[in-house]
């Protein structure tokens, strides 16, 4: 037995002994004609299906099928399609599947019978969450880089789309009877006697920020800030111990630099590419009462290789041996010695930037007023992912995530009375929301959907375009506030993270492209 490249080789003829090709004649007792085949849409798109309006499945679908779990299309009511795009199907045994669309189905019809509804149909909203939830659990796997017919390959002119639902069978059948157990979630239906939607998305976690959540759950952790200081730092140390550690960079190196209190120290990471690169200050997280210089390593070394900049991580004193402003006066002394040393640390002297993430991100916005307001340094930009910006904690966001998401309202509470007297809270250089924000250097602002701080990096991504600055948002749905951070572990952030790095190169613009 043997393979044959067709590409190269095509067939000429079929003879009565076998096959031809340009280069040979190949004798076969047997011939399997497998002549393709328009997988998942071309059975009911060269149906004359005509919905609403006398708009057809197929004009609805010339760019990609777009339905709600794969069974039903907006537009199209009382229209069901058994194992459809956006549905298991082909990943699937399709004889559970198609059985369990046809449970559903009837399932559907006999509730529809009941409250005496006559059509049913999926609400825009609905549907869109659901091909978005579809799209992103096939961008972590490699089936989209495929030549396959899963992405309608083997037909010309196809949209080159994920077809099928990779989400898995029990999976699905889960959302499935999410679905019908709340009151027909993203459905509208409707009869002689009026109706009746529920209208929602019924996922919108990312799939693998879900996988770790449901893996965290199963441990059983104490909350967080039942932990006394000196126990949660020991508690994140052992977590962090066996993390990915992120892509590999040309350096690292360790050093102290001065500040008000003492030595602070430092990491470097310094890209494989030729120097001198631009130079990203960057803040740890941790709620200014846990991290250090390296507890962030895997971020800072996507970033670095990412943008092609040297990233500097600084420590800081935390609370509550040390309250604010200590963590202030230590990122702005060291915004001050990375500025005088850019050389010596392979910089760009013009090309430097302030970042961080969550509690690191509301220092590097407080140093970058701090610097406008005194004339230096100069800074490029400002990267400030899912910051802390404001002490109120009474946003939507606040109370929509406030339980489930690993960093809980619970535990910002925890961070806030850790670090900073409640009577100076609302001082700029601790809620930096509430400073001028006028000619301060172009941001980055990350946020994350499922994130207490979302409201207010949203508001001051608002506030600082409001004053005149120019600003990118990057709007990271289906995340938490720790998952973008999650390096080799979320597979799903490096889309975003490959944003940032993107809008960073663009505010730098010695940086080597990517």
């Amino acid at each position: 037995m043997r393979l044959v490249d067709l590409r190269t080789t095509p067939i000429t003829t079929i003879t009565e002994t076998g096959i031809e090709t340009t280069e040979e004649s190949v004798e076969i007792d047997a011939i399997v004609y497998a002549t393709g085949f328009d997988a998942m849409t071309g059975a009911l798109v060269n149906v004359d299906i005509t919905g609403r309006d006398g708009g057809t499945l197929a004009e609805k679908w010339a760019d990609g099928p777009s339905t709600y779990l794969g069974l039903m299309t907006t537009g199209f009511p009382n229209f069901f399609a058994i194992t459809g795009p956006g549905s298991p199907s082909v990943l699937s045994n399709m004889a559970v599947s198609i059985e369990q669309h046809v449970d559903w189905v009837a399932d559907c019809l006999i509730d529809l019978r009941d409250r005496g509804m006559t059509t049913i149909e999926p609400t825009p909203q609905a549907e869109e969450g659901w091909n978005r939830h579809a799209a992103d659990c096939a961008a972590i796997t490699l089936h989209p880089t495929a030549n396959s017919w899963y992405m309608g390959a083997n037909v010309p002119g196809k949209p080159r789309v994920f077809y099928p639902y990779i989400g898995g069978v029990d999976g699905y059948r889960a959302v499935a009877d999410e679905v019908r157990e709340r009151d027909y979630l993203g459905f509208r239906m409707s009869g002689p006697d009026g109706e009746r939607c529920t209208d929602g998305v019924v996922r919108r976690l990312q799939p693998d920020v879900s996988a770790v959540l449901e893996a965290m759950a199963q441990l059983d952790l104490p909350p967080l800030e039942s932990m006394p200081p000196e126990q949660l730092r020991a508690f994140m140390d052992t977590l962090n111990a066996d993390r990915p550690q992120g892509p590999d960079v040309g350096e690292v190196r360790d050093g102290v630099l001065l500040g008000p209190a003492g030595d602070l120290a430092y990491r470097l990471f310094r890209p494989a590419s030729p120097g001198p690169h631009p130079v990203v200050l960057y803040f740890h997280g941790g709620g200014w009462v846990i991290g250090d210089q390296v507890s962030d390593e895997p971020l800072c070394r996507d970033l670095c290789v990412r943008a092609d900049a040297v990233v500097v991580s600084v420590d800081y004193r935390h609370g509550p041996e040390a309250r604010y402003p200590a963590a202030v006066e230590d990122a702005e002394a060291a915004l001050h010695w990375v500025a005088a040393h850019t050389g010596e640390l392979g910089g760009l002297p013009d090309q430097l930037v302030v970042a961080g993430w969550s509690a690191g991100a509301n220092l590097a916005a407080v140093v970058a007023q701090r610097a406008r307001d005194a004339g230096g340094p100069a800074l490029r930009g400002q990267l400030l992912i899912t910051p802390v910006t404001d002490s109120t904690m009474a946003t939507g966001s606040y109370r929509e995530n406030a339980e489930g998401y690993v960093l809980t309202a619970g535990v910002m509470r925890y961070f806030w009375d850790h670090y900073c007297d409640e009577d100076r809270r609302s001082e700029p250089a601790a809620s930096p929301l509430r400073g001028r924000l006028d000619d301060l250097p172009p941001a980055i602002v990350v946020t994350a959907e499922f994130d207490p701080l979302r409201d207010e990096g949203i508001a001051y991504a608002e506030a600082l375009r409001a004053a005149g600055v120019p600003v990118e948002h990057v709007n990271a749905h289906g995340h938490t506030h720790t998952s973008l951070s999650m390096v080799g572990v979320v597979l799903s952030g490096a889309r975003f993270r490959a944003e940032i790095a993107a809008h960073l190169r663009a505010l730098l613009p010695e940086t080597a492209p990517v």
